[in-house]
């Protein structure tokens, strides 16, 4: 290598230290990335069966409970088959008036017994009295038979009369309500909700940390203005498998706790990750 090579190498590493230099400290120091928050389940409510809606308990930006009562269809025909199917499941008549039968039949055979054994009524006969007797206690196994039933039919219409009724599968708010009393629940949905604790946080990440970011990680969470900038400690739940190869980015999600409801869905933000902690778990 001539003197001139050398001079040449030395300058480039010259050049190149403030560089390395600063991209030593940028590593060491927290990296900010954009975020979205987003509500951790959006659903939209149908109704199971069709029919004219009675009534809507909710508003647009109501706070709704798991298992609140939404909205009503009409259901005066399905009640009066409840109580149809309710009665008859609690009639006793027809098994007390098989019991009674076969009742009758085996103190009838056991006196033709008595009578067969003295030569005065023959064979045929006693076996008719028998066949009244096994007659009569198939009487009784229908009859538990059709009590079960109509126990089943209960139940059933119990269920059809249910599917009037919608409640909430989630705890969170009213986003829109497309429907109201009056008109006729079809396959459209009548409202959508959301669930707003936990927030997710959606963040796309540059290829070069993949395998930094691990589940169970913590980042914080700086939602854009009006708010007043407070940081929020926001853990990672998910990170993409695959890395889009046309932006050379993957997409993370963290989840950042609500339970006020102090943060809405829908901010943009910021979410930063210690360079300490992605440096460890490269």
């Amino acid at each position: 290598m001539t003197v001139g090579q050398k001079l040449g190498n030395s300058m480039k590493w010259l050049l190149l230290a403030p560089v390395l230099a600063s991209a030593t400290v940028a590593a060491e120091e927290p990296q900010d990335f954009d975020c979205m928050l987003e509500p951790h389940r959006v659903v939209n409510i149908n109704t199971a069966v069709r029919g004219k809606i009675k009534s809507i308990t909710v508003e647009r930006s109501d706070p709704v409970e798991e298992g609140q009562v939404l909205a009503e269809l009409e259901s005066e025909v399905e009640k009066a088959e409840v109580a149809l199917a309710r009665k008859r499941s609690t009639m006793k008549a027809e098994l007390m008036s098989s019991q009674v039968s076969y009742a009758y039949a085996k103190r009838k055979l056991r006196r033709f017994d008595g009578l067969l054994e003295q030569d005065v009524v023959s064979a045929q006969t006693k076996d008719e009295v028998e066949t009244e007797e096994d007659l009569a206690l198939q009487q009784i196994a229908q009859a538990k038979e059709n009590r079960q039933l109509a126990e089943l039919e209960l139940a059933r219409a119990i269920v059809v009369l249910n599917q009037r009724t919608v409640t909430s599968p989630i705890t969170g708010v009213v986003v829109e309500r497309f429907s109201s009393p009056g008109e006729f629940a079809d396959e459209e949905a009548l409202m959508q909700l959301a669930q707003l604790d936990p927030l997710n946080v959606e963040v796309i990440l540059p290829a070069y940390l993949f395998g930094s970011i691990q589940p169970g990680m913590q980042g914080e969470v700086t939602p854009e203005s009006p708010l007043d900038g407070k940081a929020y400690t926001a853990e990672v739940k998910i990170v993409d498998r695959m890395v889009d190869a046309s932006s050379g980015t993957f997409g993370v999600r963290l989840e950042l706790p609500n339970p006020d409801y102090k943060l809405p869905g829908g901010l943009k933000c910021m979410v930063r990750f210690d360079a300490r902690t992605l440096a460890a778990n490269k």
